[in-house]
């Protein structure tokens, strides 16, 4: 009983860190309006974003790695002390730089607490438990997208916007005495040599991907030297990267895993979903305030529908891959996820709240049981001592999914508003538009102040536009979830065993 309350406080633990990482980004973007408008900085503000997801990305692999090699807990406890000083640092900044610095200590924090806190679940319960929490730490994700923005917004309007960074303190501090005093570490580390070419090529090549990838068609033009040298170090750097690993006696990411058929439908699932997911969540309050004039709700309740579908598919796949194979999980909700992003390609001006809902409602179906399912199956062939690898691995390839999914669909959504707008207001037809609306920025529109200034008529076609440049976005989203349900068909049919058979994998790798 002693042994079953233990593990039961340090799944809550983890739990509680998940919450708080994964909450963490959504609660900035909510108050990125008042912190702004506290410290200034407008044209660095996407700093404060961007240097979160550089560090996290980055440090995945490695803590991964490392928690491999020298145990999962000094690393969680780390991932949590660095996070939460983060979090202290953030609340005093007194300028938009400051906390951008802050904020990439706490992505070094964040890096190490998700993937690991996965890894130490599956080492810490028994086998018949593992697939209903996998569905709890799932739906932890889903609920951390609707409570976010919500707390986010309620504490800048009624508290002060540094209360979003201190509240992780006490939270923190929880979740740190949780794991720290009733996790006892049992599994044997072996001791191996650092990949130090890898780990510095890795955050290299990442940094030079997410700085294009922010600055390009912002602080400078697509094809401009800065943007086109950072892609060309991406490159050079990734390449480097690939002849390391292939070289090193222990990599920090593995490619002879991919050899395993699972793994590696697993990661490029992870991957393709989370480029599909990410633009259905940026796109659809976008359509709903600037398209069908709704109130400038936030997104956390705008999104409640599909964040609730996903909370629903993420319970339900960790409670089922004992009974059913990962490949047949996958398969039956990548479909739906197929079919609500078929659906909202054909979104148009006439579109109903109603119709919407129901379509936000079959995308989260469709994508919330990856986050519980994929966890279990990247894992499930890898023995004890690449666990840590395994699962960092394919939280950092979701995450490169969604960066990279959200920077090329906005380019796209960009250019075809840009496009009909361009087509509709040329000659005296600006003459219609309010002084100082620019047609190329569809936030505009997302303010009821500035819709009550334009004529109806031009109104209307303004809101058609954006309406066909974000359906045309949807179609485009619409090939990464198709690729995603190509490869749940190419796993292979395990599916969770109270005894996982990792001994042949072991032998071989």
């Amino acid at each position: 009983m002693k042994t079953m309350n233990q593990t039961g406080i340090v799944i809550a633990g983890l739990l509680l860190a998940i919450l708080m990482a994964s909450m963490d980004n959504t609660i900035v973007a909510t108050a990125m309006g008042s912190i702004i408008a506290d410290l200034g900085g407008l044209d660095k503000f996407v700093w404060v974003t961007s240097a979160y997801m550089v560090a996290e990305m980055a440090g995945m692999p490695i803590f991964g790695k490392l928690s491999d090699m020298y145990g999962r807990k000094r690393f969680f406890i780390f991932g949590i002390v660095v996070f939460m000083l983060g979090s202290a640092l953030c609340g005093t900044a007194t300028s938009i730089v400051q906390l951008s610095i802050y904020r990439a200590i706490q992505g070094i924090g964040g890096g190490a607490l998700v993937p690991i806190a996965f890894t130490i679940m599956f080492d810490a319960v028994k086998p018949e438990s593992r697939g209903k929490l996998m569905g709890l730490f799932g739906a932890v994700f889903g609920m951390s997208s609707i409570f976010g923005p919500l707390l986010g917004a309620y504490m800048t309007d009624y508290v002060k916007w540094e209360w979003i960074f201190y509240i992780n303190l006490p939270l923190g501090l929880i979740a740190f005495l949780m794991v720290a005093i009733f996790y006892k570490e049992s599994l044997q580390h072996v001791k191996q040599r650092i990949d130090w070419t890898g780990a510095f090529t890795l955050v290299g090549a990442i940094v030079c991907l997410m700085f294009a990838m922010e600055l390009g068609g912002k602080q400078y033009a697509w094809n401009s030297a800065p943007i086109l040298g950072l892609f060309a170090g991406f490159v050079l750097l990734t390449i480097f990267f690939i002849y390391a690993e292939t070289r090193a006696e222990e990599p920090i990411i593995s490619f002879r895993m991919f050899r395993d058929r699972l793994y590696a439908a697993s990661n490029a699932i992870a991957m393709l979903s989370g480029a599909a997911f990410i633009t259905a969540s940026v796109y659809i309050p976008i359509f709903i305030q600037g398209v069908l004039g709704g109130s400038a709700t936030n997104s956390g309740l705008v999104l409640l529908p599909m964040m609730l579908g996903t909370v629903v598919t993420a319970t339900a796949g960790g409670f089922l891959i004992s009974k059913f194979t990962y490949r047949a999980i996958l398969i039956s909700t990548l479909i739906l996820l197929v079919a609500g992003m078929a659906l909202l390609m054909t979104l148009t001006p006439e579109s109903t709240r109603m119709t919407i809902t129901l379509y936000m409602i079959l995308v989260g179906l469709g994508i919330g049981a990856s986050f519980s399912v994929l966890s279990n199956a990247a894992i499930h062939s890898v023995p004890a001592t690449r666990r840590g690898a395994a699962s960092s691995t394919l939280n950092f390839l979701r995450s490169l999914g969604m960066t990279i999914g959200i920077t090329i669909f906005g380019i796209i959504q960009s250019h075809s508003l840009t496009k009909h707008l361009a087509d509709t207001f040329t000659g005296n037809g600006a003459s219609a538009l309010p002084q100082g609306f620019d047609v190329k920025d569809p936030h505009a529109l997302l303010d009821p102040a500035t819709r009550t200034q334009i004529p109806a008529g031009v109104l209307g076609q303004i809101s058609d536009g954006l309406s066909s440049s974000i359906a045309t976005t949807f179609a485009w989203g619409l090939i990464p979830a198709v690729l995603a349900l190509a490869a749940a068909f190419a796993m292979s049919r395990e599916k969770f065993e109270i005894e996982p058979h990792t001994e042949a994998y072991s032998a071989s790798h």
